[in-house]
C-alpha cells in the first residue's frame, strides 16, 4: 500500500470523529453546552498533538493540512522581512542589511511541492531569493555544511524536510538547528536578525520519534493523514503563545489566536488528536514492526536477484532512514513472468490507465539520477486497523544502460517474481506478517 502518500483512518480515529459529530457539534466560540463541548474537544486534541511532538499546546494551531502549514511559514517569513524593512524607525542594519534587499530562504532540492512551488513563485515575483541545496550523492541528505555555506546576510529561513518521501532518508535537522543557533549569535553581534528553522515532518510522524526540543526547530509541519488521521493538519510555531513573527493568510473571526481564523472543524480536529495519541502510545511498536517488514523485503529482493543486479537506493552508509520505505533499482536483461491478478492486491495507488503504477522521470537531484522512477505499492495480510503496509519506490535502469520502454517497465515489476517472493515465501516472513496481527 502506498502509505507514504496517505493512510486509512484508524478505527479509534473514526470513533473520535463520529462522537464529535454527535456530541461536539456546537460552535466552539459559543457559550452554551454544545459549544463548550466543542471547545473542550479542540483543547484536548491540541494537547495530544503537543505531547506527540514534545511541544506546548499554545504553540499548536490547526490548519487544513501540510500545504497550508508550509505556505503559512514561508509567507510569514517573507512578509515579516518586508514589513520590518519598510516600517518607521527600522531603517538600521538590523532590519535592512542591504538597501532594497529581498529576504533569502534556503531549502533542499528534494522538498515537497508545497515547499518548492511557493518558493519558486516568490522568486519569480522577485519577492524573495531562494537557494535550493542539492542532496549529497554519498549520503542522500542535504548536508549541514552545504546549507551553512548558502547563508547570506539576508537569509531568514532554512526549511528542510525531516524525512524524504522517496528514499526515506532522514535529514540532519537537529545538526542544522544547532549550527544555525550558533550562527545566530554571531549575526546578533553584527546587528543581523536571526535565521529561523522549519521542518516538514509529514513523513516522519508515526514512523519514528519526533520531538521539537531535540530537533531545535522554530516551526514544524504536521499532516494528519500520514499517520492514520484525517486530512487536516497543524503547525507548531515556537513561542506562538507569546511573541512570534507568524502572520495570518486569512482574516475573519479570530480563531486559532488570530493566525488561522474560521470556525474550527471540530470532528476532524478530534480525529487528529486521537491519531496523535495513538502515535504517542505506540510509535516504538510501529517503528519496529515496519522495520521488520522492510528488512524482510530487502533480504528477499537480494536473494532473488543477487546483489549485483539489485541496488537498494535508500541505503547510504551512516545515514538514517524511515523504517517503512524501500527504494531500489534492478539491472539486467528483460524479465518476464505471469502477472498477478489485480484482485490479489489489497489496495494500490492509481494512475490513468495504469492501476497501481505511475512512471515519471526522476528529478535532477534524485539519488537515482537519470533513471525512470516507478512507484509500486502493496500490502501484506493487513488487518483493518494494523500498520502492515509500506511504500516501495523502484527506479529502473542505470547510467550504463538505456532505459527500457514503459511496457517493459510494467512487465518487469509485474512479472519479475516480486509477488512470488512475497507470497510463496510467506512462511519465512516476520511472524506479524504471517498472522496479519494488529500491533495496536
Amino acid at each position: 500500500m502506498d502509505y507514504n502518500a496517505t493512510t486509512p483512518l484508524e478505527p479509534e480515529v473514526i470513533q473520535a470523529v463520529t462522537e464529535a459529530m454527535w456530541e461536539a457539534w456546537g460552535n466552539p466560540s459559543s457559550p452554551y453546552p454544545a459549544g463548550r463541548k466543542a471547545k473542550d474537544t479542540i483543547k484536548a486534541a491540541r494537547e495530544s498533538l503537543a505531547k506527540m511532538i514534545g511541544g506546548k499546546p499554545q504553540d499548536i494551531i490547526f490548519t487544513s493540512g501540510g500545504t497550508e502549514s508550509n505556505n503559512l511559514v514561508i509567507q510569514s517569513v517573507v512578509k515579516h522581512f518586508h514589513v520590518n524593512q519598510t516600517s518607521k524607525g527600522d531603517t538600521g542594519v538590523h532590519h535592512s542589511p542591504v538597501e532594497g534587499a529581498k529576504p533569502h530562504l534556503i531549502t533542499s532540492s528534494v522538498e515537497h511541492d508545497s515547499i518548492r512551488l511557493p518558493l519558486e513563485h516568490l522568486a519569480e515575483q522577485q519577492a524573495a531569493e531562494v537557494t535550493f541545496v542539492p542532496v549529497s550523492k554519498a549520503s542522500g541528505r542535504a548536508e549541514v555544511d552545504d546549507i551553512l555555506a548558502a547563508v547570506r546576510p539576508t537569509t531568514r529561513l532554512v526549511s528542510i524536510m525531516l524525512a524524504n518521501n522517496e528514499t526515506g532518508v532522514i535529514m540532519p535537522v537537529p545538526e542544522i538547528s544547532q549550527r544555525i543557533k550558533a550562527l545566530n549569535q554571531e549575526r546578533a553581534a553584527a546587528g543581523l536578525p536571526p535565521i529561523l528553522v522549519h521542518t516538514d515532518a509529514a513523513q516522519a510522524l508515526g514512523k519514528r520519534r519526533v520531538d521539537v526540543e531535540d530537533l531545535g526547530v522554530d516551526f514544524l509541519t504536521i499532516v494528519g493523514h500520514k499517520f492514520y488521521g484525517p486530512r487536516i493538519g497543524a503547525l507548531y510555531a515556537r513561542g506562538l503563545g507569546g511573541c512570534t513573527l507568524l502572520y495570518p493568510m486569512l482574516f475573519g473571526g479570530g480563531q486559532e489566536q488570530n493566525f488561522r481564523p474560521g470556525t474550527e472543524n471540530t470532528p476532524m480536529i478530534a480525529g487528529l488528536g486521537k491519531a496523535a495519541e495513538l502515535v504517542t502510545q505506540n510509535w516504538e511498536a510501529y517503528e519496529a514492526h515496519m522495520r521488520d517488514i522492510r528488512d524482510y523485503l530487502e533480504e528477499r529482493l537480494e536473494a532473488e536477484f543477487g546483489q549485483k543486479r539489485i541496488h537498494l537506493n535508500s541505503q547510504f552508509p551512516g545515514t538514517e532512514r524511515l523504517p517503512n520505505t524501500c527504494n531500489f533499482s534492478i539491472r539486467g536483461p528483460r524479465l518476464q513472468g505471469d502477472s498477478p491478478s489485480p484482485w490479489s492486491f489489497h489496495s494500490v495507488s492509481t494512475a490513468p490507465a495504469l492501476p497501481g503504477f505511475r512512471a515519471e522521470p526522476a528529478p535532477p537531484t534524485h539519488p537515482a539520477l537519470g533513471m525512470t522512477q516507478l512507484v509500486w505499492s502493496w500490502g501484506l495480510a493487513r488487518a483493518a486497523e494494523g500498520r502492515l503496509g509500506w511504500l516501495c519506490c523502484g527506479s529502473w535502469g542505470s547510467c550504463h544502460q538505456p532505459l527500457l520502454s514503459l511496457t517493459w517497465l510494467i512487465l518487469l515489476l509485474l512479472g519479475c517474481g516480486l509477488w512470488r517472493i512475497l507470497m510463496s515465501d510467506i512462511s519465512t516472513a516476520p511472524k506479524a506478517v504471517r498472522e496479519g496481527r494488529n500491533i495496536n
